[in-house]
């Protein structure tokens, strides 16, 4: 009997298979490796810095990329290791930060890289006239301010009462692109800047190339950078290690969570208060007591909600002390 020459195996459907998806592969800007591989194209910097700062690409004369290991004054300083650090023909210095997931202490981060970038820029004897402006640019892929629905703002040094700016030496932008509004028809050049460093698939990154020469160039930077094999090897190392980073942080979470009721049950109360507090079945309570269930966030508040303020005491022992935060 011959084979009919329609049938093809299961093997080739998957070998083609495999092959659309390595030749449509893309890399994502909001992985680190991947933005800062991007920034190393001068008019792409020039573009998000324009957009930045407000003005024209073709105002930005020149872009120059610093080290970005901020100076040691001390052998006990802390270390640190910017993104990108960006200085302009004006001698402003600019340091830009993509962060993926969720960070403790964000603020705390980078107003320490803001004021470094500062201070480094003089030495012992130097006239204060020398410091030159600072701006420090959070890239955020996940929700910073939760009261609000702001996906950008301007930080500045300026007066609480009538908000008059006091001085722009140092100033912080932060873009949270989980906020992106739908699209709409005119809009900034920083809005799109956003929904293109927020693209989750090759067809929005040719979407944006359609826009203007800037925005094609990125694209066709993306592109050359996801077909290199060897980088597409080290964007994927980087990103299965923010992926681990993230699901060790969820584990920890849930861990704590179920921690918080067994503190509450090994402190006396008895199971059935706890489930009545929490209006949860005393059966779900000792599901969680026995490692069978996960409480979530919501259950954790119920709880706390109905202990009248004694959960203090049960959660002194879970949150790390000032002197084990890094």
């Amino acid at each position: 009997m011959k084979e009919n020459p329609r049938k093809v195996s299961k093997s080739a459907i998957k070998s083609e298979n495999a092959l659309n998806e390595k030749e449509d592969f893309i890399m994502l800007p909001t992985v680190d490796f991947c933005f800062k591989e991007l920034m190393q194209n001068e008019n792409v910097r020039k573009g998000i810095i324009a957009a930045i700062l407000n003005r024209r690409p073709d105002e930005i004369v020149n872009t120059e990329l610093l080290p970005t290991i901020l100076r040691k004054d001390s052998e006990d300083d802390k270390y640190g290791i910017l993104d990108v650090r960006v200085q302009l023909d004006n001698e402003v210095q600019i340091d830009f930060e993509m962060q993926v997931v969720y960070y403790d202490y964000w603020a705390n981060r980078t107003i320490y890289y803001l004021s470094k970038m500062y201070t480094e820029q003089i030495r012992e004897g130097d006239s204060y006239d020398r410091l030159q402006k600072c701006i420090q640019v959070s890239i955020l892929a996940h929700v910073l301010f939760q009261e609000d629905d702001e996906c950008y703002r301007r930080i500045s040094f300026c007066d609480v009462k009538t908000g008059k700016e006091y001085t722009d030496l140092m100033e912080m932008h932060i873009l949270e692109l989980p906020k992106l509004p739908p699209e709409q028809k005119s809009e900034t050049d920083l809005m799109q800047w956003m929904r293109f460093l927020n693209g989750k698939r090759r067809e929005d990154f040719e979407k944006m190339a359609k826009k203007n020469s800037c925005f094609e160039e990125a694209y066709k930077e993306l592109d050359k950078l996801s077909a290199d094999e060897k980088k597409r090897l080290e964007y994927e190392a980087r990103q299965k290690a923010i992926r681990d980073r993230d699901i060790l942080i969820k584990t920890g979470e849930n861990r704590g969570r179920k921690e918080i009721i067994l503190s509450m049950i090994e402190a006396g109360l008895p199971l059935e208060q706890l489930a009545e507090k929490a209006n949860l079945s005393p059966n779900y309570v000792g599901m969680v007591e026995r490692g069978l269930k996960e409480p979530g966030l919501a259950t954790i508040v119920k709880l706390l909600n109905g202990l009248n303020g004694s959960a203090d005491t049960l959660l002194c022992d879970l949150v790390p002390s000032a002197s084990h935060v890094t």
